[in-house]
């Protein structure tokens, strides 16, 4: 993957940067990089954090691995993290009652769910979407789809046994049961091939809306950092018990559209895989983090809340983009 052009005068410094060679701390500080704080644009700061966060992925060809943790960096991307951590929470400070501590996590999380009142773009293309509103779909969840499980394997070794127990038996499944080629994220790629769209890794970032970019920079934000662990494993299990019904959606609006049956059946996999997953993610992983760590309840409510307001903000986006809200 190469380094997708950038939105402003933020992602411009930063990819500058990232073309030269990581040098000594003292020498490659940089406070043009830093600047007084974060900008105000948004399209500018999501997709130069985006950038920072591929660096623990997959990386870039023309940026040289060293830069992954280069302590130049670390500055920028931390002010960036912050500044998306705060909406985050602000955002389900006013969406959300006050959790109380003495809450059940899988009867809370239960309410987090059934709550929801988003449009859903599954039921859209369902029923009432054409082909290139599909393929305007499939480009922009690539982002995630080509890594699916990725960002949610940096909470494994934060875990203890239970937790761990129970989030590792999802990955497994996420990962192909140990085949390569039934991997999800090989899935959605074969499928992204299929559907005749490139199926390079990273290849739709220069396309992504900012709610996209925000989604995934709060998964990889939650995973990345081990005191939001409550976080990642309450957004990976709105995520788990949410996406049945959609991908059984999804599904059959592909098939009615001719996108091709590689990308309807990467849906199909995750209709009965996610019904499974879900009483896991809920029980297994939150319900058990919760008991042996109580104080992680208000994270998991938030990583649960903010999963399901980053869809709805994706949807209410591209519906609005479409004209079919």
């Amino acid at each position: 993957m190469r380094l997708p052009t950038p939105r402003g005068p933020l992602g411009e410094q930063v990819h500058a940067v990232l073309r030269t060679r990581p040098g000594p701390p003292a020498a490659a500080s940089s406070p043009a990089l830093l600047g007084s704080g974060v900008p105000d644009d948004p399209e500018d700061t999501a997709l130069t954090l985006w950038v920072l966060h591929e660096l623990h992925y997959r990386g870039f060809e023309e940026v040289d691995d060293a830069w992954e943790w280069a302590p130049t960096l670390m500055p920028l991307r931390q002010s960036l993290e912050q500044d998306l951590e705060g909406r985050l929470r602000a955002r389900f400070a006013a969406g959300w009652a006050e959790v109380d501590p003495t809450d059940d996590v899988t009867v809370l999380l239960g309410r987090i769910v059934e709550a929801d009142d988003g449009p859903s773009l599954a039921r859209h293309l369902q029923r009432h979407g054409t082909r290139d509103q599909a393929l305007a779909l499939l480009r922009q969840r690539s982002l995630y789809h080509l890594k699916e499980a990725d960002p949610t394997s940096w909470v494994v070794p934060r875990l203890s046994a239970a937790p761990k127990a129970a989030l590792v038996e999802v990955q497994f499944d996420e990962y192909g049961d140990g085949d390569p080629e039934r991997l999800h994220h090989r899935l959605f790629e074969r499928g992204m091939a299929a559907a005749g769209l490139e199926h390079a890794y990273g290849h739709y970032a220069a396309e992504a809306t900012l709610p996209v970019l925000e989604q995934n920079n709060a998964v990889s934000l939650f995973g990345l950092h081990r005191r939001l662990r409550g976080a990642a494993v309450g957004h990976f299990a709105a995520f788990e018990a949410t996406s049945s019904v959609p991908s059984r959606q999804l599904a059959q609006g592909l098939r009615r559209l001719g996108v091709g049956e590689e990308m309807a059946g990467y849906y199909d996999e995750h209709v009965e895989a996610d019904a499974v997953h879900e009483h896991l993610a809920l029980v297994g992983v939150c319900g058990a983090l919760v008991e042996e760590e109580p104080r992680l309840l208000a994270d998991v409510a938030l990583g649960a809340w903010t999963c399901l307001d980053l869809e709805a903000r994706t949807a209410t986006h591209l519906l609005q983009e479409w004209d079919a809200a």
